[in-house]
């Protein structure tokens, strides 16, 4: 099977599985391989309620990735800005990825910073 194939598969899987906690909002996650993308989506209208991203002014000023710094920062940006909207229960969505290395910082930090996974 194709590589894109595979992936989609995995996609589809985890949100089959995320389909059972449908009250609540899913924290979503993008990795490209010089960024990372967290945003909070309502599926039942289909729209971004907060957003966060490695690109943002408050991120670019962390140095180094050595420790996954910016994963963490992205992560308690993301969790700062939910519970400021008044989100504290969220479905982590991974999307295709594993949960390890930088889907797993941003999940943690997020998670020391108040949201309930």
């Amino acid at each position: 099977m194709k590589k894109i194939n595979l992936k989609t598969r995995r996609k589809l899987r985890n949100r089959k599985k995320i389909r059972k906690y449908s009250d609540r909002n899913r924290l979503s996650v993008f990795r490209s391989n010089k960024n990372i993308y967290a945003q909070i989506i309502d599926d039942k209208t289909g729209k971004t309620i907060v957003s966060a991203s490695s690109m943002e002014k408050e991120i670019t000023t962390v140095e180094s990735n050595k420790d996954f710094n910016i994963e963490e920062k992205v992560g308690t940006l993301i969790a700062e800005r939910s519970l400021k909207k008044g989100l504290k229960k969220v479905v982590f969505d991974k999307g295709s990825y594993t949960y390890h290395g930088r889907i797993k910082a941003l999940a943690e930090s997020a998670r020391k910073s108040g949201l309930e996974f």
